[in-house]
């Protein structure tokens, strides 16, 4: 039986900018004395692809029109009565505590969960995550770190179980529904993530964090228009949530 998960991971890591960029020098240096016209042109592709995905213009447009769709989350005078935290990376060692576990998208989770805390203590904190090849689950791994922290570990509750976004709104919805809940994750993954979580009826408070660009409309100096690998890596991930927001989208037409 195909395994559909591992086949949607490998197409998007086939589709990052990157590979796209090795694939066609790739087949450029392939067909270099075959075809020069076709192996030019690769290569000419190749180079544009990469400059533009490392241009920091136009990298931080890409991502800042994903990032500035929800704003901060300001404390509500309403009571909360759950924090979802959703899953990203980590890894477990004996050498570190949780919070040096936590790869930084993880981090940027906890820490926004910890702050909503602190706001509304009153709150519960859902944590969510898969293990993969981990010994453990992200979603414990969030929850050890919080302990660090100082919320009380009868205050956290685990989902161990899903492996992607989508599993995640279909696992913890019906647990918040008819609550005031709030969804922690990174500002630019968020407008798929509450997409999700609509279409099992439920609507959660965004609290985007982890932001990429700061102040797109703060003045820059000479080094900004150089292209960087920080540009590139952060393009990469804009384009990896745009692609998702295509699958989303193309999905809820099928439906």
């Amino acid at each position: 039986m195909l395994d559909v998960f591992l086949i949607k991971k490998v197409l998007t890591v086939l589709l990052m900018p990157i590979n796209i960029v090795i694939i066609l020098l790739i087949t450029g240096l392939i067909f270099k004395r075959r075809k020069a016209r076709f192996s030019s042109f690769n290569i000419k592709s190749a180079a544009i692809i990469l400059f533009v995905c490392a241009f920091a213009p136009i990298s931080d447009r890409l991502m800042y029109s994903l990032e500035s769709s929800y704003p901060v989350y300001i404390q509500s005078t309403k009571q909360v009565d759950y924090i979802v935290v959703l899953g990203c990376n980590h890894t477990s060692t004996t050498l570190l505590p949780a919070t040096s576990e936590l790869a930084t998208c993880s981090l940027q989770r906890t820490v926004e969960a910890f702050r909503l805390y602190k706001l509304h203590p009153e709150a519960r904190v859902i944590t969510s995550g898969y293990a993969f090849s981990d010994e453990v689950s992200n979603a414990s791994k969030v929850k050890e770190a919080l302990v660090l922290m100082g919320i009380p570990e009868q205050k956290i509750i685990q989902e161990n179980f899903a492996k992607d976004t989508e599993e995640e709104a279909q696992l913890i919805s019906p647990r918040i529904q008819g609550t005031t809940s709030i969804l922690v994750t990174n500002a630019n993954h968020m407008p798929r993530a509450i997409s999700y979580f609509l279409s099992q009826h439920v609507q959660p408070i965004a609290a985007p964090t982890g932001y990429w660009v700061k102040d797109i409309n703060s003045s820059k100096h000479w080094g900004y228009y150089v292209p960087s690998s920080k540009k590139l890596e952060q393009t990469s991930i804009a384009w990896y949530e745009y692609l998702g927001l295509t699958v989303q989208w193309i999905k809820a037409l099928i439906v």
